[in-house]
């Protein structure tokens, strides 16, 4: 027996796994977000610290810069978290004015607006904002750059604070989604545990169709449920109805042979206990002809709808005229003129056990009945549909009991071996399989029997 599972649990993966990995590359995403946003903000205080220093730069009398520092504008880049901070302050290239002289500075020729870069400062990594500034002498200006730093410490924890918000945001959104997930499947399998005790709580002879109100989606299944028991019920009944035929039927033969045995015990001669031997194996012989037959009806039943799956294109000519030559013995011991009628080939959709037994049981039929001296013709007609037709000139049916012979069990009159009376209800029942039609006629001539099978055109598309 296969391992279950859990579908709240497969579900939960099935949704949790995608929304997981989503997750971290959204958490990916914020952290790009938030690092941009913590320089984007470092970087505008930096930049107005440089902006505050370059504002102090003034031209000495000696004709050099000075410097009076305001430490107002470090001050502003002081933080919680303890970041040290830098600056220094260039003249014309390769002058130094003041400041941390190893501090590193941005590389290349530094514009009007504020640069920003990332460097490594006593074993520190900092980040570098640059402004290019002149100071006027009355006569002209001599350039300065100012260079101011910090660690990022600070840049870096509020980065990391913007990542942990939005992780503990996802994680609830992700908890919570794993909670609905759980109480929404609960809630949608409440009719599938209601379909389960309605099963359950059937008696094992009712099989009849469940009418227990299910979803869109599981009503498909309940359709296999019902069809299952449907083929279950139909099956059943098969195997009802030939137990109860089987017992009706084998139940005189049965008789018949104790009796012949009983007499040949008590026989006074050989003859005589032959002759009970003989009358038993007729009996025997009947009782394999009905058992048969019985099959044959019990899986036409069963396996109805199974064949009607697997049906081929079948020349009835060339099967007919098989069925026919199977047949010729047993119509000369019986004094009856077998015959043919028809070469055309004669295409139709069917199974090919089946339809020969339709056209074997038909054969038959005519030879128990129509008794020795008579003629029987099979032929096959192919005009706009397919016509099998058995013919003899034997005593026929009378026209009242037609439709009797049609219903099983149902036994003509003149036969030379005793029937079971299922011949031609196999033949209708294996006929209607196929869409044909199984007509019982008087001949032309007025005497004997015309059975008719009319078969349905052959779709040509």
């Amino acid at each position: 027996m296969t391992a279950g599972y859990s579908l709240r649990r497969r579900l939960l993966v099935w949704l949790l796994v995608p929304l997981v990995a989503i997750g971290l590359i959204a958490l990916l995403d914020t952290y790009r977000e938030a690092v941009r946003t913590a320089d984007a903000v470092s970087d505008r205080v930096l930049a107005g610290s440089a902006l505050a220093i370059a504002e102090r730069v003034v031209v000495a009398e000696d004709g050099s810069l000075e410097v009076d520092i305001p430490y107002v504008a470090l001050e502003m880049l002081t933080s919680a978290a303890q970041d040290r901070v830098f600056y220094r302050v260039d003249g014309p290239p390769g002058t130094f004015i003041t400041g941390y002289e190893n501090l590193p500075t941005i590389s290349g020729e530094v514009r009007g607006n504020p640069s920003f870069a990332d460097a490594v400062f006593r074993g520190d990594p900092i980040r570098l904002a640059a402004l290019s500034r002149s100071a006027s002498t009355g006569v002209d200006s001599i350039p300065f750059v100012v260079t101011v730093a910090e660690t990022t410490i600070a840049r870096t924890q509020l980065a990391n604070t913007i990542l942990l918000r939005s992780a503990v945001r996802l994680a609830i959104l992700i908890l919570g989604a794993a909670i609905i997930v759980w109480f929404a499947v609960t809630a949608s399998l409440g009719p599938l545990y209601r379909l389960r005790d309605a099963i359950a709580e059937r008696n094992p002879g009712d099989l009849h169709p469940i009418e227990q109100p299910a979803p869109n989606e599981v009503k498909g299944l309940v359709e296999a449920v019902n069809s299952f028991m449907g083929r279950l019920n139909a099956a059943i009944e098969a195997l009802r109805h030939f137990t109860g035929n089987a017992s009706h039927q084998l139940r005189t033969p049965l008789t018949i042979i104790r009796t012949q045995l009983a007499l040949s015990a008590r026989a006074g001669s050989l003859d005589e206990a032959r002759m009970a031997a003989m009358t038993g194996d007729e009996a025997v012989a009947h009782a394999e002809r009905v058992l048969a037959q019985l099959l044959l009806l019990a899986k036409i039943d069963e396996t109805a709808s199974e064949r009607l799956k697997h049906l081929v294109p079948i020349d009835l000519t060339e099967l007919a005229q098989s069925c026919t030559a199977d047949r010729i013995v047993a119509a000369r011991a019986a004094g009856i003129d077998l015959g043919f009628d028809g070469a055309e080939p004669a295409m139709i959709r069917s199974e090919p056990l089946l339809l020969a037994e339709l056209v074997g049981n038909l054969l038959e039929n005519a030879i128990a009945y129509a008794g020795s001296g008579a003629e029987i013709t099979v032929r096959v007609l192919a005009n706009e549909a397919v016509v099998l037709e058995v013919e003899d000139n034997g005593p026929g049916i009378p026209p009242d009991q037609i439709e009797a012979v049609r219903q099983r069990f149902a036994r003509g009159s003149g036969g030379i071996k005793p029937g079971a009376g299922l011949g031609l209800p196999i033949v209708e029942e294996i006929a209607e399989l196929f869409g044909a039609r199984l007509n019982l006629l008087t001949p032309p001539t007025g005497r004997g029997l015309l059975a008719r099978v009319s078969f349905p055109p052959v779709s040509t598309s």
